[in-house]
Formats: structure tokens, sequence, C-alpha cells
């Protein structure tokens, strides 16, 4: 990076092992995408692992040992990282300000930040759902509902803005080198009336069209499927051209960005496990075309019980 970010060694072990791979790097007089060639992977995860916004794995520190002569200094140091999680991976909501942040300044929640950056250079983005439509694939009223019923005493100014934020990290369909996004929705993100019948058969035909136009790959896990592997809760998981995979997960006000590779191994499974339980991507969509039709036609307000869980599921999503 031309202009890399400032960073504090000593506000966690991650950043401490980042800034000594930035002054390793330095004193050799590579550039961030020079050291990448050498390594095999590319300059911009050598500049997430030196702004301290990736974990390094074991493997690489030793090729960044060799190429810059350290002596196996990273490698020493890759035991300290991997004993800690840096607070930025696993933010619960911060104490209230004396001013409120402006929109402009923190586009989103801070513990979801990292993750909309990576999601711009996957290669890969599976997600499960249990309650929302995937914050990627939301319309504007979609996105609009779901932030009202979350924060429903934030300005009208402040919510359009944010509802604009989405639509803009939703441009990554639009671009030729798009990720391939597979989504698995539970049966009660379509059978939720968020914002009202008019705008979820805006939003269910809006992912519909997006299948059909080949952008991405839908799944509906039916009620009929019973417990699985991800009642827990969201989550999502990227991968990359030449970086490590990542898996992020989400509850109410608090997300974790996971790069331990044992976990996303985990994390990985039990996607697995859930998306062979959910219907075929063409049955999904049939589904999800029925359910969008009684929504126009003003049958699908009769699920009215779900209203009442709308504001509590939406606090997590909303936030980002």
């Amino acid at each position: 990076m031309a202009h890399p970010k400032p960073l504090d060694p000593y506000e966690s072990p991650r950043s401490f092992y980042g800034s000594e791979l930035r002054r390793l790097r330095e004193d050799r007089g590579l550039s961030q995408e020079r050291l990448g060639e050498l390594v095999f992977c590319s300059g911009a995860y050598v500049g997430q692992i030196e702004a301290a916004t990736r974990r390094p794995q074991e493997d690489m520190s030793e090729r960044f040992d060799s190429v810059l002569e350290t002596g196996g200094h990273l490698a020493r140091l890759y035991p300290l990282v991997t004993r800690t999680i840096p607070a930025k991976y696993s933010v619960v909501a911060a104490e209230p300000r004396a001013e409120p942040e402006p929109v402009t300044r923190m586009r989103f929640a801070e513990y979801f930040t990292t993750v909309a950056e990576l999601q711009s250079v996957a290669r890969t983005i599976s997600s499960f759902s249990p309650t929302l439509v995937p914050g990627l694939l939301q319309t504007p009223e979609y996105a609009r509902a779901v932030f009202r019923a979350a924060q429903p005493l934030r300005p009208a100014a402040d919510i359009a803005d944010r509802v604009r934020l989405r639509m803009d990290r939703a441009r990554i369909f639009d671009r030729p080198t798009s990720p391939l996004y597979w989504a698995v929705l539970d049966e009660s993100v379509i059978r939720r009336p968020v914002g009202g019948a008019a705008t979820m058969a805006e939003q269910l035909l809006s992912i519909v069209e997006l299948a059909r136009k080949n952008r991405i790959v839908v799944q509906v896990l039916p009620f009929s499927a019973g417990a699985h592997a991800l009642m827990e809760g969201e989550l999502c998981l990227l991968t990359f051209a030449d970086a490590p995979p990542a898996a992020y997960v989400e509850g109410p006000h608090a997300g974790q960005l996971i790069d331990d590779s044992s976990t996303v191994a985990e994390c990985v499974l039990s996607y697995d496990f859930t998306r062979v339980a959910a219907m075929p991507p063409e049955e999904s969509l049939d589904l999800i075309e029925s359910v969008a039709e009684e929504y126009a036609q003003g049958r699908g307000d009769r699920h009215r019980g779900a209203r009442a869980a709308t504001a509590a599921a939406t606090t997590g999503t909303a936030a980002r």
C-alpha cells in the first residue's frame, strides 16, 4: 500500500506481528506486492497481515522468515498471535458516546468493517441466514424496514445513509468478476413480512432475478428440515484467490471474524451439513416465487405472528 495505516505495535500480539513484518519488509526494500510474489500470496494479503486485519498462518510465517532472512523471528511470534483474539475481531456494542458518531465516519458497525472489506475482494461468499435476507441481497425498501425496526429513534437521514451504503455493497454483483455467492435461507426469512407485503414481494422477486441471471445460488432450508447444524446463528464463509479462507459469525450487536484454520474448517462442515438439508436451488426458487406471489396478492401477511420478532431479529444484521 502507498500509505499504510498507522499501527500501534503494542495494541495486541497481532499488531506487534504486523508491525514487525512491515519493518522487516521495508528493511529489505520490498513492496507488499513483491513480498507477496515471493511467498506465493497477494500483496493485499500481506497488507492485511501488516494492518492486523488478518491473522498470519504458520507456513506463511516460515516463508516470510525465509525470504526476509529473519532467522525464524516471525515463526517464533506466530504462537503468541494464535493465543489471542484482537478486539477488532470480536466487538460487543460500545458504551454510548457523549456525541453521536457521524455516519460518514463510521460506515458500518465497527465489528463488521473488516468483513465488508473482505467481501469486496472475496472469490466466494457462502452465507446462512436464519432470520433475514442477507445484506448483500436486500432491496432498498427491505433494508429500510430492517434499519427502522432495529433503530426506531434514528433520524430518517441516517437511515437513508445506511440504506445507501448497503446498496453500494451490493454493487459487487455488477462487476464482471463478481464473487460466487451461495445463500442458504431459513424458510422463516421468506415468511417474515418485513416492511409489509409489497416490500416482501419486491424483495423475494429480486432474489429470484439474481439467481435466474446466474449471479447467485439460493437454497431454502424448509421448516420440515427440523434441527440442523447452524441453528445457533448466522454464518458467512469467505474464500480468496490468494489468501486463506475466513468465517464470520454474528449475533445481536456483536460479530466475530474467524481465520483460525481449524475453526474455519468446522464452520465449513456445519455449512455443508446445512446446505444438504436445504431444498435444491430450482425448487427453492419455485418456493420463493410462490411466496412472492402470495405477498403480491395480499396473502403473505397471514404470517403476522412473525412481526413481533422482527425488531429483535434485526439488531445484528441492521448494524451492517
